[in-house]
Parts: C-alpha cells; structure tokens; sequence
C-alpha cells in the first residue's frame, strides 16, 4: 500500500514519534469513513482508506432501489468535506463517488481488513493485515465498519426457509404477493412502503409503537397503515414459521404463525422479509484489543468522547459506536480526524447541551455529563456518545425544596432520573395512614407511569438540593430498546418497588434479596390469553405491570367472573401460602404485561418471615370472607362482567354505558352532543355492543393507556388535569389517531360554519334546521381534523350526553367501580 505525501509540519498529530507509513489508517467507506478520508486529504496528513468491496459505502450501497435517505437528527450542523443532504440513495451515491475523484481520496478498494495489532509490546504503530495478504503500519486507526455483516435473524423455527430473507435490494423484483416484513425501524418501515405498492403487506411490530425510526418514516407508514394494501400488526411476535408442502406456483409457500394482542394467529403468505438489524461484529473488534462493557450481544464498544476506544490510537465512529444516523457519523469522522492531528474540537451538540444544563450554573457540558453518568446507575450501560444523544432529548429541571413535580392520579409519562438531591414520595397505607418514602440520589421515579399508562401512584414533592433529568416517554422507550441493561433495571427496580410499597412492606432488605434470588421473568399475554388455571401448580407470584386481569372460578359447572385487577396490583398469593393448586383462573382483560417472582424464593422468605405470611393470611382470609359473600352477585353479573372486559372496557377510565331498559331511542344524546361541538357529535349512540339490558356506544373510553396518543407528530393528545384525553389545536389532521384506536371513537372533521337554531328552540318550535345542522356548505379545501369525546370538557354540569338524556338510561362510569371488586386472587 503505497502512503500519501506527508504535510502535516503545521499539526501536531498522536505518536508523531512512532514510525509509521501512514498518520491515520482508516477502515471502513462509509458516511463516517469518507468524511474522515476528506477531512484528513484537507489537512495533508498522511492517510488511507481501505475498504472491503469493490465500491465506497457498502450499507448505503445496499439499500433498497431508490430509498429516500434522510438527513437527520435535523437540528444538528454538518461537518464534513462529503456534502450530504436528504434525497435518493443513488443520488447521494453518485455525489459522493464524484467528490472521491474530486478530491482525490486516497481509497483502496478489496482491502479487508483481518487484523489490526499494535507492535512493539504497545509502543509502536498498529500493524493492519488485510485478507489478500497486504499490509500496512498506521500511527493511528479509524474503524468505522458498520454492522452489516452481523444481521440478526428472526431466531425461531423456520427462520432460515427459502423465501425467508433479511436484506431487499429491489421492491418491485416482487408483485401480487402476500409478505410479512418484521421490524419498526427505518429499513422495514421502508421495506414496507416500496412493496406494498404491487403487494399486500403485513408489517410486525413486536411492540406497540415505532420508537427507534426517524420521524419522517413514522408519519409515512402510520399514514400508509390506513391502505388497504398494508397493515401494521403491534405487540406482535413470531412463533414459527413452516413451509407449505407441494404449493403451486405463485401460491403461498409458508404458514406464518404469529401471537398478538388477540392471541396466536396463523397466516399463509408469499415471503418473509425480516429487518431485525445487526450486532456488533465483536469476535472481530475484540480481536483488536477493544473492550465491550459487558457481555450483552448488543452492547457497543465503550468509547471516550474523543472516540477512543481502551486501545491507545483506536478511534471508533459511526454505527459500531452506537451512532447509525449518516449526518451524525460524517461529523464523527471529521471531528476525529481534528483530535488526532491536535486540533481543538467542540462537538457538533456542545452548544445545544450547554444550554439544557444553563440551570445547572457553570459546570460544563463534559463536566454535568460526567454528573449523571457517576449518580445515576440506570445510565451505566449506556456509551458516553449514547448519552449525549439521549440528554439531547430530556430536561434538566432543578425544582425548589417542597414543589411539586407531579401529583398523585396525574396522567403524566415522563421518567425521572434524581441526579442530585432527593425526593418524597407521599403514600398513604392500607389502614389510610399517610407515610413517605424518600428517594435519594442515583434512584429514579414515574416507571409505572411510562410503561403501564396508569395515573401516577403519588405525589412526589422535591428535596433540598434536587437535580432532575426528565426524559420524555419515547425517548425512554427507544433507550429500554436499546440498551439491555437499562430495560433489566427498571425491571428489577419496578419489583423491588412493588414489594416495598404494596407488596410486603415489612420485609427487611436481606429478604428483598432473597426474594429476588431467582431473578424475574417478564410475560406478556395477549387479551384472553390465561395467565394461570384453577387447579395448577403454583409457579410464582405475579406482579402485573401493565393492562388487567379477570379472575373467575367454575361455580355449579359455570365459569364466575369474581374480579377485576389492575396494573400496580398482584396475583397469585394464596397458593404461595397455602402450598396448593392455584384455586381460581387469571385471564388477561386487555393485553398484559406480568413480572413473575419464582415460588422457590417467595415459599422460602414466607417462612422465614412470619410476620409477612400473617399479614398475607389476612389478606386472604377477608378476600375468602368476601367471596363467599357475594358468590350470589357472581352468578347474576359474571357473564355482564365478561362482557365487558371482552369489549376492552378493562383499559378505560371513564365509558358511556346505556341501559337499554331505560332508553328511548330518542337520541338527545348525540344531538346534545353535537350541540355542544360545532355541530359534530362524538359519538354514535345505536353503534356498538349490546349485552343483556347494557349497550356500549362507540364513543371515548379515556383509556388507562391510550392508544390515540401514540405516534401523534404535534403531540396534538393530551390528558387533562382530571384524566380526560383531550385533542388540542396543534392536531395537523394526519390521521393517525384514527387509526390507532381500535374502538372507532374518533373521527376527522372540519370547523363547521355558524349554526341556525339550538336544541331548545328546534324541541319546541321546529324552527331553523336540526340542531348540528349548519347554514352554508363546508369549505371543500378545509384541513379535516381529529375530534372525539372530551367530556365536555369546559362545560358545567358534566358531560351533556348524560345531561340531556330523559330517562337516566345514559351513565358515564368507570369500569373499576361498576365491575366487581377485586376479591381472592388464587
């Protein structure tokens, strides 16, 4: 490998003493490569840039025919010689393979490179080995090879079938075919887009939302999920994947097996194309000398924030770094470039974060990130790079001694790190006896709130001192996604907190310990699905997280539904006492998420701590007391109780329920309510279920954890201060919360013009038109936007569908307390 001219008397570059044929070894064409190839030919230091194909930008280069590539985090500068702007794949391709000749980078193509050692026992330059034999010595080494050799597969039974495949270069190779894609980030969301043009396609989203795709791909596909030719399946996983014996051509050749929200499904389809995308290439990596910071396959090398990683020299950038975004990486590569040749170099975020930490007074960027890393451990796992992205997207808040930073049963999300200082959190116990719990530094608060949806538990009130990090419910998600360790904390944290608070308060930290020896197993259940059976074996304790279970038992040769419980609350403890069979069965209301104490460790500190197992037995002993007393109730209301969690009624705060025996189909409701909303009534009275005398209107149920609110682009969706689910002006009308919500409940409308006549006038005197009808036409060219139930927010008196109803037949209740109350829980 022949070294460029050395001009670099002016710079000051790393270990300019140690002989070398080159200052910078850079591996890897990609975005990050290619700007530090550029930076290094504008400085004139000596350099290379050896890639493996035989073309620059491999990733890019295989992207799908003309993908739209886009230019984000949009708030950040560009640095780097290699312009960069969003538009085709092949344009930015060809602009940057004009820019290689241009500036005449030295690149050498078919150089892969197979092992990168320093020489001299680490005193002298790195020597690289490349596959064809040929080599070279470098002062210093840029890696940035990317993860595309390491692509994740689906990881279930008949992941490898033909026509089962991971990568797509062009969507319109396919037509007239059913095709799954899996995944929720950037390449299968556009994998998605460019088939189900000649296609039908079903895109599987194993969560409930998109948080790790860019913004302008979100909005497209949740825009797209409303075409026929496309559906987004959420919360759903694969379970097996078979291949269809003898099927004709063009027909269907494998049987997808799949469980979501409604239990396990099976589909026959064309293709399976999985975007799951890639792990580090560690085996390599490690080779090099670089550490990992522990053993999850997923983890990225810990790097400094200079991009160095442990070995001296090393510098790695782009998405082997943990950074995947193109403008982010070409930044990385020029700003390198600058460390290594002794140039001052101020990150291209510094100014955006110094002025999130303004609050803070004169600490630095370095020096408030250096604070949160040391105090709060839930952020350990995380790169120093990973956490400059994610301070990026939070707050620093520093409240005074005694503010409130929420309150209890507020419909708030966000998720609070204490960075400093602490907090009190305000309980009350089971006898009503007020008591508070202080959090201190390091710890965190609002979990259940960003997982479960729930209103907030308590009030927390700050402490002297306190420091704050607020992070924002996407962007905790996207990091629960991200980095392993930081989901197995909140895990564990979350437990911990149940046991404390609710669980077994009495317990003594050692006892916590044990009680957590045998580690938590996180289970997911569709709606319906059931959790436990009456009559088997205990398995553990079950601490549900999220969504709600119905508990029922056989009565007479009849299944009971008993009671109904929420996320917060537990299952399971009686067989934990007693040592028998489970005695009732726990279904899943609406999809639900459990966190399962093993029976071991919970039978064992049972009976090293009397004093809990008493307090249990109590527990039980009224619950028991109390069944027996209400089995009568049962029989008369467990097939209404059913019937209400099969319509989805275990998630909302507050339904409208119509008892059919009273109403006179006058529908004042809906004329009141249109009444009260510029003439659009939001809701449908004579739609929806019906059972014995009780009818459910389509209209709002004000979910626990709604799901209008997920991938709103203006964040349009809100809860009030009293738990209502409000829309506010900023909705752009994209639709998507129409789309989300699996009840049909909203609608998209425009303003109307000014109405003739009101309820009272048009009831007594006929005169004008209907009321909610409006003098003139709508304005064709008007922007038609998200309306639904507000609960007449605003309005005295309470909603004015219940208000205007004759007969008392319309009821705005809240399923918690119309269903029966939580009773034994097995």
């Amino acid at each position: 490998m022949r070294p460029t001219s050395n001009n670099t008397q002016t710079l000051k570059p790393m270990f300019a003493n140690v002989a070398a044929d080159y200052d910078i070894a850079i591996v890897g064409s990609g975005p990050a490569g290619l700007s530090a190839a550029s930076r290094a030919q504008e400085l004139g230091c000596s350099y290379v840039l050896l890639e493996a194909e035989n073309h620059a930008s491999d990733t890019i280069y295989k992207y799908q025919k003309g993908k739209h590539v886009m230019a984000e985090p949009g708030f950040l500068p560009l640095r780097s010689g290699m312009s960069f702007e969003a538009g085709k794949r092949e344009a930015i391709l060809g602009t940057w393979d004009t820019q290689l000749a241009q500036q005449g980078i030295h690149i050498q193509y078919k150089k892969k490179v197979s092992t990168i050692q320093k020489q001299n026992g680490g005193d002298g330059p790195f020597l690289l080995a490349c596959e064809d034999g040929t080599q070279c010595t470098a002062r210093t080494v840029i890696l940035g090879i990317g993860l595309q050799g390491n692509i994740r597969t689906i990881g279930t039974a008949g992941d490898d079938l033909p026509n089962v495949q991971y990568t797509l270069n062009d969507p319109d190779e396919f037509q007239n075919e059913t095709i799954v894609v899996i995944g929720a980030g950037d390449a299968a969301i556009e994998n998605a887009l460019g088939l189900m043009n000649k296609n039908t396609v079903f895109l599987v989203n194993r969560r409930e939302e998109f948080a790790r795709c860019k913004e302008g791909n979100l909005s497209l596909i949740l825009a797209a999920d409303s075409n026929e030719d496309l559906k987004i399946l959420y919360n759903t996983s694969t379970v097996r994947i078979e291949e269809i014996a003898g099927a004709a051509d063009n027909a269907p050749s494998l049987r997808y097996v799949y469980k979501g929200p409604d239990g396990e499904r099976t589909m026959d389809i064309h293709r399976i194309i999985a975007r799951l995308g890639a792990t580090p290439p560690r085996q390599l990596v490690e080779g090099f000398g670089v550490q990992f910071p522990n053993s999850d396959p997923n983890a990225v090398p810990a790097l400094s924030e200079t991009y160095e990683s442990n070995v001296p020299g090393l510098f790695i950038v782009g998405a082997l770094g943990g950074y995947p975004l193109i403008k982010q990486a070409m930044n990385q590569g020029h700003e390198v470039v600058d460390t290594i040749l002794g140039l001052p170099v101020v990150p291209a975020d510094e100014p955006l974060l110094a002025d999130k930490f303004k609050s803070l007074g004169d600490r630095s960027v370095s020096e408030v990130l250096d604070l949160i890393a040391h105090n709060v451990p839930v952020f350990s796992g995380m790169t120093r790079l990973q956490l400059r992205e994610f301070m990026l997207e939070s707050s620093v808040l520093k409240p005074a001694k005694g503010q409130v930073v929420f309150k209890k049963n507020d419909y708030t999300s966000t998720f609070f790190s204490i960075v400093e200082g602490s907090v009190d959190i305000e309980l009350v116990d089971k006898q009503g006896k007020p008591f508070t719990v202080n959090l201190g530094q390091g710890q965190y608060f609002g979990e259940m709130g960003l997982i479960s949806g729930r209103r907030r538990t308590a009030t927390v009130r700050a402490g002297a001192g306190c420091v704050l990090v607020e992070t924002p419910r996407k962007a905790m998600l996207k990091l629960i996604a991200s980095v392993d360790s930081v989901r197995k904390t909140i895990d564990e944290v979350f437990v911990r907190r149940a046991i404390s608070m609710y669980l077994a308060p009495s317990l003594e930290p050692a006892a916590v310990e044990k009680l957590l020896s045998g580690g938590i197993d996180v289970r997911r259940y569709a709606k319906g699905e059931v959790l436990f059976k009456d009559g088997d074996e205990a398995d553990g304790l079950y601490l549900i997280r999220r969504g709600s279970v119905a508990i029922s038992k056989v009565m007479a040769g009849k299944e009971m539904v008993l009671s109904y419980v929420s996320a917060g609350n537990y299952v399971g403890e009686m067989a934990m006492l007693n040592n028998n069979p489970r005695s009732a069965t726990v279904t899943a209301a609406v999809m639900t998420e459990a966190l399962v104490l093993p029976a071991g460790p919970v039978r064992t500190v049972l009976d090293e701590n009397p004093q809990w197992r008493a307090a249990l037995q109590l527990q039980v002993s009224k619950r028991v007391r109390s069944n027996i007393f209400r089995e009568d109730q049962a029989y008369r209301d467990s097939d209404l109780v059913r019937f209400l969690m099969q319509e989805g009624l275990g998630e909302a705060t507050d339904a409208l329920i119509i008892d059919e025996n009273l109403c006179i189909q006058c529908d004042n409701c809906e004329t009141a309510c249109a009444d009260t909303h510029e003439g659009t009534s939001r809701l449908d009275r004579s739609a929806g279920p019906t059972f014995q005398n009780i009818h459910i209107p389509t209209s709002c149920r004000h979910c626990e954890h709604p799901h209008c609110m997920k991938d709103c682009p203006p964040d349009a969706i809100r809860r009030n201060e009293h738990g209502e689910v409000m829309i506010n002006d900023s909705c752009i009308g994209c639709g998507n919360c129409q789309r989300n919500c699996p009840y049909g409940v909203i609608q998209m409308a425009v303003k109307a013009p000014p109405k003739k006549g009101n309820l009272l006038t048009w009831l007594l005197f006929g005169l004008g038109d209907k009321p909610g009808q409006r003098v003139g036409d709508y304005d064709p060219n008007a922007v038609k936007k998200a309306v639904k139930c507000d609960m007449c927010h605003g309005s005295s008196g309470g909603p004015a569908c219940v208000r205007a109803c004759p007969t008392g037949a319309a009821m705005r209740i809240s399923p918690e307390k119309f269903l029966i109350k939580p009773s034994e829980t097995a």
